[in-house]
């Protein structure tokens, strides 16, 4: 399989490889290097947005995000 790499330094990685290592659009991947530098090795990576560990967006919220009392802009209405 033959890709070029971009002056951004992107590469596209084929859609037959995509499909073996079961690789999603927006999905994090990992690069390494072999020991000897002859080698890229790619895998599949759990995505920090997604983490569980950050914590972040796992409570749900229906009304507004900031109490209306911690919001500085909310004091300066008349």
């Amino acid at each position: 399989m033959l890709s070029t790499l971009t002056s951004k330094g992107q590469v596209t990685i084929p859609q037959a490889l995509r499909r073996q290592l079961g690789l999603a659009t927006g999905q994090a991947v990992e690069f390494a290097l072999s020991n000897d530098a002859t080698c890229i090795m790619l895998r599949p990576a759990p995505s920090a947005r997604h983490s569980s560990q950050k914590g972040f967006g796992m409570v749900k919220v229906s009304g507004p995000h900031v109490a209306a009392d911690w919001d500085a802009a909310q004091l300066l209405k008349p």
